[in-house]
């Protein structure tokens, strides 16, 4: 048998930890095809089935467990040690980020950016997921939570608020009463923040939704609809707020625990093209966070 390529284990050991390969595909910055003809490949050099490919994903084998036994961990090292080398002194940035803050956010503001630093090129990835810096070649992320990621160094950028939102029509149509939103046709999220917006408000809880969705993009879409209300998280209402798409109900905005991350491994620090990025991303972030408290302050939405 001829010696086998790191490349095609690599990707072997990508897909048997995602155990998906659209995820492990865009991980390894490869397409979902590109990423399946790599593996049968390498099923077809050993002569052995790797994986069982069925609707839940892909999931090892008895010979596939075998081969990530004894080549997993020396995979993942070596992978761990070249990305010090990797580690790019040019003027390239790639960044991750979750899609609503991409797009809501960030993307509005790189016009800015450029005109600063029209020599950065950035490499942008919208996703959920949360990146592992030792397994991919990612310089940065943008995420939301409690700032608690081990293994990185995360910068807070700035809080999120809450605040009722619904499209124009909706509000029309059913005359919804601000007092009163017991009454009014809610939609839920993962998170379940109606549940901290009741009990930080004193109103009184629904005991069900119209519907309830698993990511933000999808939540405001259905507001944006007329479906009902959703509690808006303001970065990424506020644009469909501005649009006139979505209307504030009320003028009650809860700050949350939750706030909006850079995140970054040790080794970014060394890129000097990341640390352009970073300092205008700290103003932005600064300057959004001054306007977020003045509207906040006044209860305008």
């Amino acid at each position: 048998m001829s010696r086998l390529p790191l490349s095609q284990l690599q990707y072997f050991v990508q897909v048997a930890g995602f155990g998906n390969l659209s995820r492990a595909a865009t991980a390894a910055h490869v397409t979902v095809s590109a990423l399946s003809h790599q593996v049968r490949q390498l099923e077809q050099r050993l002569g052995r089935q790797l994986f069982e490919r069925g609707p839940r994903g892909m999931e090892l084998t008895r010979d596939g467990q075998r081969l990530l036994n004894a080549v997993g961990d020396h995979v993942v090292a070596i992978e761990r040690a070249l990305l010090d080398y990797q580690c790019r002194h040019d003027l390239r940035v790639s960044l991750t980020a979750i899609p609503g803050m991409l797009t809501g956010w960030l993307v509005p503001r790189l016009a800015g950016l450029v005109r600063l630093h029209p020599e950065l090129q950035l490499d942008l990835s919208s996703t959920e997921a949360v990146v592992d810096f030792d397994r991919e070649s990612m310089d940065l992320g943008l995420r939301y939570g409690l700032g608690d990621w081990p293994g990185v160094i995360s910068e807070r950028l700035f809080g999120e608020w809450i605040i009722p939102v619904a499209a124009p029509a909706l509000l029309q149509a059913r005359q919804l009463d601000p007092q009163r939103p017991e009454t009014w046709p809610l939609l839920g999220d993962s998170a379940d923040k109606w549940r901290y917006w009741f009990e930080q408000t004193g109103a009184t809880p629904v005991t069900r939704y119209v519907a309830e969705f698993d990511n933000v993009d999808s939540l405001q879409r259905a507001a944006v609809e007329g479906i009902g209300v959703a509690l808006g998280r303001m970065v990424m209402a506020q644009p469909l707020i501005d649009a006139g798409l979505l209307q504030v109900i009320g003028s009650v905005y809860l700050q949350i625990p939750e706030s909006y991350y850079l995140v970054y491994p040790p080794r970014s620090l060394q890129h000097a093209g990341v640390l352009k990025f970073r300092d205008w991303l700290r103003g932005e972030a600064a300057l959004h966070e001054a306007h977020t408290q003045r509207r906040v302050g006044t209860g305008s939405g």
